[in-house]
């Protein structure tokens, strides 16, 4: 005898795992279990498993069925196997039927699953370049977009009738077209419709069939004072019109901020470099430096060094969606004359046979900074 044959031919509560006062509500567990173990789908080109399936799927046909179980009872398998076709494949139903009342949702087996046609519209991107002081301070402006909108000629419906799609004939609007393979009947979705049960026999001119048209559209735009370069401002409902009545994507406004000529941003403060003189450091001075409101005085005290910075409060970048602003630091620069006349160069050399200065070496971190504000 076979192995086939000693698997198939097994006692059935043992094939089931269960014993002989087992419930039905038992039976059925017990055969869900061993069912998604060994399924063919589970255990491709495996014929060990597909042997076990139908073995399972032979015990519990028989089990769960109060006539048969009780002629097994009694007389075991020959009170369910007698000539005239009378074994437990005849006359029962389908096995993909049984499988797919238990399976159905994880095997697509069971019942009609369409897809539906409604489909939520896909977000929208748009890329928007603004001035540095735009980014600062905000801006209203208004934009342009493509994007898909409902079809006015259809009423979005896709059909020149304006009546929607008519029921898909190839899977009588099922969805699905289920196919016989030996013993098994599986459930595939249907190609013609693509699962939705229904197709567009009539299509709109204007959309071709789609519900829905690319066109422009302005929008709005408040960009709020203080964002920064890369900020995403999110429009709900904006973007792509749904398929057939979805619900719309949404519109996402990327921002680009241009560079300013002098000003760095670092978070909420501005930093910009001040040259002075030599003589403005030495004896000191108030000096005017620019900000994004207009023109600020600075007192620079005596003995300022090349490379100092001086806080300039609330002259940032105001905090997005909060009060106050940041600061601008302004780092000063002691510029040294190139060109200088006679009379410059004897006062210097008066001045420098009075003052001296030593020469002590220093870390590079003071002119390695200086450096990388000039370069």
């Amino acid at each position: 005898m076979s192995r086939t044959e000693n698997v198939i031919k097994a006692d059935y509560y043992e094939v089931l795992g269960v014993t002989r006062t087992a419930t039905d509500q038992e039976l059925k567990a017990a055969y869900r279990k061993l069912a998604m173990q060994h399924h063919p789908d589970r255990n491709p080109g495996n014929a060990d498993a597909e042997e076990r399936f139908k073995a399972c799927s032979e015990a519990y046909q028989v089990l769960s069925d109060p006539q048969k179980r009780a002629a097994y009872d009694r007389y075991g398998h020959a009170g369910v196997s007698g000539a005239g076709g009378d074994g437990p494949f005849s006359g029962a139903q389908d096995i993909g039927d049984i499988f797919g009342d238990l399976f159905g949702e994880m095997f697509n087996m069971g019942g009609n699953r369409r897809t539906s046609r409604v489909q939520k519209g896909r977000d929208v991107r748009h890329d928007l370049t603004i001035e540095f002081e735009e980014a600062v301070f905000g801006k209203e402006t208004k934009v342009t977009v493509q994007r898909m909108e409902p079809c006015k000629d259809c009423r979005a419906t896709g059909t020149a009738t304006g009546r929607g799609p008519a029921t898909c004939p190839h899977c009588a609007g099922r969805g699905q077209v289920r196919y016989q393979q030996g013993f098994f009947s599986i459930a595939r979705t249907c190609t013609a419709c693509a699962g939705t049960g229904t197709v567009i026999n009539d299509p709109c001119l204007q959309c071709r069939g789609e519900g829905r048209v690319e066109r422009q559209h302005e929008i709005a735009v408040n960009i709020p004072a203080g964002v920064e370069d890369g900020t995403r401002i999110r429009y709900q409902g904006e973007g792509d019109a749904g398929r057939f009545g979805g619900p719309a994507g949404d519109l996402y406004i990327m921002l680009r901020v241009k560079n300013h000529k002098f000003f760095d941003r670092d978070g909420n403060d501005l930093h910009c470099v001040i040259p002075i003189s030599f003589p403005q450091a030495a004896l000191g001075a108030e000096i005017t430096v620019p900000t994004l409101d207009g023109e600020s005085k600075l007192k620079v005290p005596e003995g300022t060094q090349s490379g100092q910075e001086f806080r300039i409060k609330a002259k940032g970048v105001p905090y997005l969606n909060e009060y106050g602003r940041g600061d601008l630091i302004a780092q000063i620069v002691v510029r040294t004359p190139t060109k200088l006349t006679k009379a410059q160069k004897e006062l210097l050399r008066e001045l420098g046979e009075t003052v001296t200065v030593e020469n002590t070496p220093t870390s590079r971190g003071l002119f390695e900074k200086v450096k990388e504000m000039f370069s």
